[in-house]
Order: C-alpha cells, then sequence, then structure tokens
C-alpha cells in the first residue's frame, strides 16, 4: 500500500512543501530513503523503526521506500522523521485514511516515540500557510514560534501515541487534545530586559561627541567606526548601542526570527524575538563563519545581525580576506553564498559598528603620550583596511583619552532612554516619509531616492561642494554625507536639511580628513 504525508523544508530562508510518499510493497524487509536526502535525513530509518516498535505500534516486514518530493532539490535535516513514521502507518492502515488531509507534518523522532523541536519552523509555517493548507502539526516546543505568522491553525504535540490517538479520534481527544496556537497580534513589540537593565549610557562620563554620533548612527541605520586609544571607552560605548535602538516592528521581528530559527539558535518555546540582535564575532572569525555557507549552508554573522548591530572590535586585527566580504552586504542588505548543489542568499541588513586604536601601540595623535610606532608601521596598520570598505562606513569619529575632571565630574550624563526617545521619533518621521517606497531607514536609501529626499539648500550644497574638492571624497562618501544630514535633520525635527546638517555630517568623515589610505 501507499501513503502520502505533507511535510516541509528550507531553502535558504523560505519555506517549500515536501511530499513524504511511503511505499509498503512484498520484498526484503527494509527501508529505503530516496530524494536527494542527507545523512542526517537517512538515519530517520533507525529513529522511525525504534520509535513506532517503542510506542507499541506494528512496523512492516517488508520492503518500504520513501521518496522526499520534489526529487531535485537537497532534503536536510531530522524534521522528516515525524512525516515518514506516520507515513508508515497510513500505509499499513493503523491510522485512518485521511486523518492528516490537509494537514502539514514536521518533527524529529526520539527512540521512545518523544516528538522533539526542530529549526526552521517560523518560514515553514509561513509556506504553509501560504500555500492553503488546514493546519500546521509541529512539536510542542515549535507551537510559539510557529504561531508567529498570524491567524493559522498550529497544532502541538509532544509525543506520537498522543498524535496518533488524536488522529484515529479527533472527536474523542479528552486529555490528548492538541495544544492550539492561533497566532500572535501583529504591531509593535517591546523591548526585553537586556536593553532595558544591564547597560545604560548614563554610565559613560564624557565623550559627548561619540555619543552624538552613535544617536546619529541609530537613528538612521548607519555604519560607524569609532577611532581611539586604548581606554578611551570604545568598547562601552558601542556595547550600549541596543538600548537606544528602537523596537522591531512585527515585520522586523519575523525576519530577525526567520534567521535565527534557520540557524538554530532559536530556543524551544520562543515566540517572535524581541529585540534586535547583537552579534559581537572574535576576530578570528573565518570568512564562512562570517557570511555563512557550510556544507549544508547556514547563516553568518552577518545574516545574525539582521535589523541588529554586527559589532567588530579591534577592526584591524580581523583577516584581510574576512573584513573584504562585508563590502557587498554593506551595500546590498544581503549576502549570496553559491556552492556546486545551490545558491542560497540570506538578509544581511545590519548595522556595523567598529572599533580601532589609531596605530599599532594606540597613543598616536595623543596630547600626553608619545606614539611609538615608525611611519611604516602607522601606514602598515592604516593599510590593513581598505578604502573601499571604510568608503562604506557612514561615520568616522574619534574617541580621545577622556580626561580626570570628566571621570571626577558630579554631572550626570543622559539615560539611553533619553536618547532613545529621539532615535525612535526620528525614525517615526523616516517611516512616515518612506512609507510608499520600501526603505525604512536613510541609511537604506538609494541614489534616485536621495535626490528626491536628501537635497540640502543652497549654502548646503556650496558646502558640500567645497568638502567634495578639498577632501578628495567618492561619489559614494558623497552619497553618504547626504544620508547622514538627512538623519540629523530628522533628530532636529527638521523638514529641510540645511548648512549646519551638512556641516555635521562632514565632520563624522574624519579618517578622509586625516590618513592617506
Amino acid at each position: 500500500m501507499m501513503a502520502k504525508v505533507f511535510s516541509s523544508a528550507l531553502y535558504g530562508v523560505e519555506g517549500y512543501i515536501v511530499e513524504v510518499e511511503v511505499d509498503v510493497s512484498s520484498g526484503l524487509p527494509d527501508l529505503q530513503i530516496v530524494g536527494l536526502p542527507n545523512k542526517a535525513v537517512r538515519e530517520a530509518k533507525e529513529r522511525v523503526r525504534s520509535a513506532l516498535k517503542n510506542c507499541g505500534f506494528e512496523y512492516p516486514v517488508r520492503r518500504v521506500t520513501v521518496n522526499l518530493a520534489p526529487a531535485y532539490r537537497r532534503k536536510e535535516g531530522p524534521h522528516f522523521d515525524l512525516p515518514i513514521a506516520l507515513g508508515i502507518l497510513l500505509a499499513t492502515g493503523q491510522v485512518p485514511g485521511g486523518a492528516l488531509e490537509g494537514k502539514v507534518v514536521v518533527g524529529e523522532l526520539s527512540l521512545d516515540g518523544i516528538i522533539r523541536p526542530v529549526c526552521g519552523v517560523l518560514p515553514m509555517a509561513a509556506t504553509v500557510k501560504k500555500e492553503g493548507f488546514e493546519a500546521f502539526v509541529v512539536p510542542g516546543p515549535n507551537g510559539p514560534e510557529a504561531a508567529a505568522v498570524g491567524e493559522f491553525k498550529i497544532e502541538c504535540f509532544d509525543s506520537l501515541v498522543k498524535l496518533v490517538r488524536w488522529l484515529r479520534s479527533p472527536e474523542d481527544n479528552e486529555g490528548l487534545a492538541p495544544r492550539v496556537h492561533r497566532g500572535s497580534r501583529p504591531g509593535l513589540l517591546s523591548r526585553g530586559k537586556r536593553g532595558d537593565l544591564a547597560l545604560d549610557y548614563s554610565d559613560i562620563k564624557g565623550q559627548s561627541v561619540a555619543k552624538r554620533a552613535l544617536e546619529v548612527a541609530a537613528a538612521g541605520g548607519h555604519n560607524v567606526l569609532l577611532v581611539g586609544p586604548p581606554g578611551s571607552g570604545k568598547t562601552m560605548l558601542a556595547k550600549r548601542i541596543p538600548t537606544i535602538l528602537p523596537p522591531l516592528t512585527h515585520h522586523e521581528a519575523l525576519e530577525v526570527t526567520v534567521v535565527h530559527s534557520v540557524a538554530g539558535l532559536l530556543p524551544p518555546g520562543q515566540g517572535l524575538m524581541q529585540t534586535r540582535p547583537f552579534r559581537a564575532p572574535h576576530h578570528t572569525v573565518s570568512v564562512a563563519a562570517m557570511t555563512g555557507g557550510g556544507t549544508e549552508p547556514r547563516p553568518g554573522e552577518i545574516s545574525l545581525a539582521h535589523r541588529g548591530v554586527l559589532y567588530l572590535d579591534e577592526f584591524p586585527e580581523y583577516r584581510r580576506e574576512t573584513l573584504e566580504v562585508l563590502r557587498g552586504p554593506l551595500e546590498d542588505g544581503q549576502v549570496t553564498i553559491s556552492r556546486v548543489r545551490e545558491t542560497v542568499s540570506y538578509p544581511a541588513c545590519f548595522t556595523l559598528v567598529a572599533s580601532m586604536n589609531p596605530c599599532p601601540c594606540g597613543w598616536s595623535g595623543d596630547p600626553e603620550r608619545a606614539c611609538r610606532c615608525s611611519v611604516d608601521d602607522l601606514r602598515r596598520y592604516q593599510r590593513k583596511l581598505s578604502g573601499p570598505l571604510l568608503d562604506r562606513i557612514d561615520i568616522h569619529v574619534e574617541v580621545p583619552r577622556v580626561p580626570y575632571s570628566d571621570l571626577d565630574s558630579p554631572v550626570v550624563s543622559e539615560t539611553s532612554a533619553e536618547i532613545r526617545a529621539r532615535v525612535v521619533a526620528a525614525r517615526k518621521i523616516q517611516a512616515d516619509r518612506y512609507a510608499d517606497t520600501g526603505f525604512e531607514a536613510n541609511a537604506e536609501l538609494n541614489r534616485r531616492l536621495l535626490s528626491r529626499f536628501c537635497r540640502p539648500g543652497p549654502s548646503g550644497r556650496a558646502l558640500l561642494r567645497a568638502a567634495f574638492s578639498e577632501l578628495k571624497l567618492s561619489m559614494r562618501a558623497h552619497d553618504r554625507i547626504l544620508k547622514v544630514a538627512r538623519t540629523i535633520a530628522d533628530l532636529a525635527e527638521s523638514p529641510g536639511i540645511t548648512e549646519e546638517h551638512v556641516a555635521e555630517a562632514i565632520q563624522y568623515r574624519s579618517l578622509d580628513r586625516r590618513m592617506e589610505w
């Protein structure tokens, strides 16, 4: 006999429907899985056999063939265990025909029949809903995640026995009813405890210029580079950026949760992620770990930082090839990974925050401590970073050593909540302005929209023209100055870009003024 159960799989961060066809026929006892399964899928036959026997079901002593269609796409992961087991039970008459009609099933089986959570349930649920299926059967811990797609029936079970008894008798299910999630309500999500309690900008003494630059970066989604001597507070400033970022919208939360779900980093029972990611990989990170990839491609650090912050401390200490792969994602907002078997794309719309010392010893330009580096040392250090990469960083800000008078000052600095209120107001202005364009922040604008929304007045254009000639700016740097000026104007709630806004934006190109890259 033959049976068919619908399941789902992942291609990048998108789900697609898989038909699990199970045929039980005469022949030597064996279970064969075809349809380009990887090792984890092929091992399902051992898990399924043990789970069925240990749960008291009859395992056919015949030839069992499982086909995963479409057969041209490689299948990965253990989430086909449950649909294969149910297919066998359907084909042998242990589950009534039609019991799984209109349903899609995913889940990993333990040897005793417990249904374990799997990765990537959120994008799968979105596909199941889009394709018009009646319900999505998932492991219990994956229920809140699947429910994030909205008004859609999610049926959750924690054991194969309970699921089969429910399929046999849906109306007589006292104590066996699935936990049904009907979806979450869209809207703004509150921030978690991480950004509200642990860190705050009021902890930092002095560094008013750097704080202002990071406020501008957060308000417009701009990339920023902090340059200063050791102990000046660069890392403290960077780690507090999440405390001033605006809350995730429902759409952004879905995108962030999808990436972390696919990567297997979403804790069981987690629904939508409520805080923007903050990723800080060590400088020994490999190219594959940064961009994603591997034999079975998975999202890398730049995708895990999607809609959040990627912080690179000691910027020049990263390998040159690791940094150069950032150039494309910084422009395009996504990363494409090509392999012989497949090509997948992952979202990578993140804010890059980097910090570095001005020279190898760290004291170049300091008024009180002498730099021990030679001219060649300084040039060699600076050239670890390519000009094209630095050109893609909107804001370069110097973070000087904090004088003792600031450290001992009784003046209380602004809190993160106060700064964040201005950032949220500026983002609201941008959201209203770009409502019909598909963009959300000033840093994302293309050149066509730049000329439409970011044109300064005559005096501002004259100042920018002079800076363009004096600093020998590239076209990309010119455009990024305009975007930063637009953000500064939004923070001031100014409808137009004035000369003062342009002047402040130019001041944030410190590396163009003091270094030859």
